[in-house]
């Protein structure tokens, strides 16, 4: 069987998984593969900056040959591999789940809930806060952990799926500016970047002409990105961020505090503020730009030769 056969299905059948049953419950891998990037780090942490290279090159380049050893499982080894990487299914339940604890007044709970989605200080948060950064971070994980996990399938099959999520968590792991990961982790979210131009960019593309899913415009998720997306400090989150507060018709970015300090984003969108139903909306938007990200990988993956 052609290999761009194998990862189609491979890729159709994580994807599945992933909507079925959610994030490996015990010995998730990704959580293995962190903490031996932390045992990792205890040897080649340095403040500098050579130091987080050669600690990015030896995590990330072992991985990968994982993948090439593991491929040859065929359908099976690509379908588990996809299945790991992904966190579609958990990040939609987890976005429902905050929505529930905030119309229900939960503001406790609701604050409890965040720092699963990202990094923010839930403690500074009210409800419309809460639903801002909830929103925020599922624009941004639609794009990181269900869209760009399958466009680097598609395009190397299980050592791109395992090499984009080693590259990703390191990024969530020693990418922050803060006094101890400013250089050392400078590799790391360097490569991120990277990693993810492209699928973020289809991501957009898909956010976009999936907007009237949720009553949203194209034009107006298109032209929210070629005015906004360049003004986020990521080139790639802005992107993400931006296409989705065009698509839903709303406003994101503003003042943002996360446990390391403030931020004063710029603004994404021409709309409102976000309020719960908006974070609603996301979700749907999410879903939909989830299920076309799989189709779109597997077809690529059958245009591949060998």
């Amino acid at each position: 069987m052609r290999r761009g056969t194998v990862t189609a299905a491979g890729l159709v059948l994580g994807f599945a998984l992933d909507r079925a049953l959610g994030d490996p419950q015990r010995w998730h891998p990704v959580a293995g593969f962190g903490s031996a990037a932390s045992a990792l780090e205890s040897v080649t942490y340095a403040d500098r900056r050579l130091n987080g290279v050669v600690h990015e090159a030896v995590a990330v380049g072992t991985i990968v040959g994982l993948g090439y050893a593991l491929r040859r499982g065929g359908i099976v080894a690509t379908a588990l591999a996809t299945w790991t990487v992904l966190g579609g299914r958990s990040l939609a339940r987890t976005g429902r789940d905050m929505a529930d604890r905030l119309e229900s007044g939960d503001i406790d709970g609701a604050r409890a809930l965040l720092p699963s989605l990202c990094g923010r200080d839930p403690a500074v948060l009210d409800a419309d806060g809460l639903a801002r950064a909830a929103l925020e971070s599922i624009a941004e994980n639609t794009s990181d952990a269900t869209v760009a996990p399958l466009v680097w399938g598609a395009l190397a099959g299980v050592p791109g799926l395992l090499g984009y999520r080693a590259v990703n968590t390191l990024d969530a792991m020693i990418g922050y500016r803060n006094d101890r990961y400013r250089a050392f982790g400078w590799a790391a979210a360097r490569t991120d970047d990277v990693a993810n131009l492209l699928p973020a960019r289809v991501a957009g593309v898909l956010t976009a002409a999936l907007a009237p899913i949720v009553g949203g415009s194209p034009r107006d998720a298109i032209r929210a990105w070629q005015r906004d997306a360049a003004k986020h400090p990521s080139p790639n989150a802005g992107v993400a961020e931006a296409t989705m507060a065009g698509a839903l018709g709303i406003q994101l970015g503003g003042r943002t505090q996360y446990r390391y300090g403030t931020e004063l984003r710029p603004t994404l969108g021409a709309g409102p503020p976000p309020h719960v139903p908006d974070l609603r909306r996301a979700v749907r938007l999410s879903e939909a730009v989830q299920l076309a990200a799989a189709l779109s990988a597997a077809a690529a993956a059958l245009l591949r030769t060998g």
